[in-house]
């Protein structure tokens, strides 16, 4: 039976309608990005809010200390009291976890923090020796101060704590545990999530690159790191040397800036994500975001997929169906998208035995969103690496430091991110880095940034 999956109409229904990876230029997408960032760090109107970190990221851990990392960053709270030893990666004790406060209900400032001071306190009771500081990767809106401190600007729909915005998290915990007849450590840091993947890249990636931890054999120093993030958000974060809107210049020791990257406006967005954008909660907001994060990859490949059923490019016997389906959540697509030829699942069920064409032209329309959403995210990675002019030495590789289930297990994502990643930082001369995933980010880095002030 001769074939009728035509990827020559599939390829040119992604060109008409705008989101076709091909119609992008790579040059003009990382220039665009570090035009963006620039205008942000002089704190000129741009999409890119570049917020300084206040936290220098140091060569080396100092070894042989205990802190407390703390990481809330959706519906769970967690913490651990974390040893860096003399050897080897931080280890991780006593882990323990318990709902974000506020996710069961409305709550005050007090009982936030009392909440959150119950989880860390025994902790801190328990150690075998005095804890240096306290990390605390706070995950929402969230406005910096110089003594590592953060006031929160907002919370997701999840938690309920109008109280504590404007507030002072580290001083708020402090008093919290007080109450609680526990004195706190001097050193209480706040971070975000970017920030601490960033951290945890600087300690687990070897200065050389190398997959062996140990100490740097050849006496040529670590290069830089850069923290992304590309999960169900999407973010950046890097050392910037020259922060304008602070008055912030540093050759020798930059801070980390979160870029914010997710805001970015991308000029390669066709009619099919205006439409999406549009219908979206926060419409012209967060529009790279919505074209690669995990939140909104199932959503907008199923508005695109949509039209193409309605143009005729994907014919189905159960199409109407399942253009009638309210939702498509990314999970079912990246399910499907592991093991079309099952026809299993949700997706997979829809699909009659004679019908593998049509399957098909649905992964591979699929598939062109993938590879756009993974060019813009290098895009953005490559901007940081320029913007800090690094990678040109052979033997001090950028070492960028990944988070986030979408990069890790989204059909195609990481692969097609790291090819087109690969093509950008070598177009005029080689460039020495290294990207790899880091684990617990969030906690480990929350670690670092206790002893990194």
């Amino acid at each position: 039976m001769a074939s009728s999956f035509n990827p020559a109409l599939a390829a040119d229904f992604a060109r008409s309608y705008g989101f076709h990876y091909d119609i992008c230029d790579p040059v003009t997408l990382v220039r665009d990005v570090l035009f963006e960032m620039e205008r942000g760090l002089k704190g000129q109107s741009s999409p890119l809010l570049m917020i300084p970190s206040y936290l220098r990221p140091g060569s080396q851990v100092p070894l042989g200390k205990t802190v407390i990392a703390l990481d809330a960053g959706g519906t769970n709270l967690r913490a651990a009291r974390v040893r860096f030893r003399e050897a080897g990666k931080p280890e991780a004790e006593g882990t323990r976890k318990a709902p974000m406060p506020g996710t069961k209900g409305r709550v005050g400032a007090a009982e936030f923090f009392d909440q959150i001071a119950a989880l860390a306190g025994p902790l801190i009771q328990e150690a075998e020796k005095d804890i240096e500081g306290i990390g605390f990767c706070f995950s929402y809106p969230m406005k910096m101060k110089e003594d590592g401190d953060g006031l929160p600007t907002g919370f997701s729909k999840e938690v309920d704590a109008p109280e504590v915005l404007g507030r002072s998290m580290g001083q708020g915990l402090r008093e919290a545990l007080a109450r609680r007849g526990i004195k706190a450590p001097e050193r209480i840091v706040l971070l975000n999530d970017t920030v601490a993947t960033l951290l945890s890249g600087l300690e687990e990636i070897p200065p050389d690159g190398g997959r062996n931890k140990g100490p740097d054999r050849y006496g040529v120093g670590g290069g830089a790191v850069v923290g992304f993030i590309l999960g169900t958000g999407f973010n950046t974060a890097y050392p910037e040397k020259d922060i304008p809107k602070i008055g912030f210049h540093s050759e020798e020791a930059p801070q980390i800036v979160v870029c914010e990257t997710g805001n970015s406006l991308p000029r390669y967005l066709g009619t099919l994500d205006k439409e999406f954008d549009a219908g979206t909660k926060h419409p012209g907001c967060y529009l790279l975001e919505k074209a690669a994060a995990g939140a909104y990859l199932g959503p907008l490949t199923f508005h695109i997929l949509k039209q193409a059923i309605a143009d005729g490019v994907l014919v189905f016997g159960r199409s109407a169906e399942f253009a009638a389906w309210p939702v498509l959540e990314t999970r079912t697509l990246n399910e499907f998208s592991h093991a079309p030829l099952s026809r299993e699942g949700p997706i997979g069920e829809l699909f009659a035995g004679d019908e593998l064409d049509a399957i098909r032209t649905f992964a591979y329309l699929t598939s062109i969103v993938t590879r756009r959403g993974a060019l813009f995210s290098a895009a953005v990675i490559a901007a940081a690496v320029e913007r800090m002019k690094a990678g040109h030495d052979p033997f001090v590789p950028v070492r960028i430091a990944v988070e986030g289930t979408t990069y890790m297990i989204y059909r195609g994502m990481r692969e097609a991110l790291e090819s087109s990643l690969n093509v950008m930082l070598n177009r005029e001369s080689p460039r020495s880095y290294v990207i790899a995933p880091v684990e617990q980010a969030s906690l480990f880095g929350a670690a670092v940034a206790a002893l990194s002030r």
